[in-house]
């Protein structure tokens, strides 16, 4: 039987995340796969049983990647301003940083394979973040709304400003490069909306 090889699992792991990324879910193979990393199809099934295999525990690894970076330096018990811009400021750095899994990530999370992959990979962020939503409403620091309003306010304009940034242009067509500016201007707009 053979073993396995911790340094060709983690070229597998970053040639995965490139082909999805540039491929997609529908123009991935296990065979490409091989062919990129140069090894054999049969070396990639002591790794993984199949593509579905290797697609939901590479997303679930970049999914906890994510939310430890959601929880780094983060506290349910902080006030709803710092924590909230704590959550941005983690969220603009896996994004601006982590750029293909970032891309893999928002893949997988709107493919079949989201279900399951979030269920895994959310489950101790879910925790923090329902504490961190709970203190905010009980301090009377956020107005009571469901989580998915909660959500669509409090990042829709953050993940609309990174896809400008990714994308590299503003709705004109012009350059666009985030800047604390224009963070800071719309972080405050969200402050407005979700603050009694």
């Amino acid at each position: 039987m053979r073993t396995r090889d911790s340094n060709k699992e983690e070229i597998v792991k970053q040639k995965a995340i490139e082909l999805l990324v540039e491929k997609g879910i529908e123009g991935f193979s296990m065979n490409r796969l091989a062919k990129e990393s140069k090894i054999s199809v049969a070396t990639l099934y002591i790794y993984y049983s199949d593509k579905d295999d290797l697609v939901r525990k590479i997303g679930i690894e970049i999914g906890k990647n994510f939310f430890d970076e959601m929880a780094k330096d983060f506290s349910p018990a902080m006030s709803f301003r710092e924590g909230l811009y704590k959550q941005w400021e983690n969220r603009i750095y896996f994004t601006q940083n982590k750029q293909l899994e970032a891309a893999c990530w928002e893949l997988l999370t709107h493919s079949s394979y989201g279900e399951s992959i979030l269920e895994e990979s959310l489950q101790e962020f879910k925790i923090i973040m329902g504490s961190f939503f709970k203190n905010a409403i009980d301090k009377k620091e956020l107005v009571s709304v469901s989580k998915e309003v909660f959500w669509s306010i409090a990042y829709g304009p953050l993940y609309s400003l990174l896809r400008f940034e990714r994308d590299g242009k503003n709705f004109r067509g012009g350059p666009f490069k985030l800047n604390q500016k224009t963070t800071d201007e719309a972080f405050e707009l969200v402050l407005k909306a979700l603050t009694p």
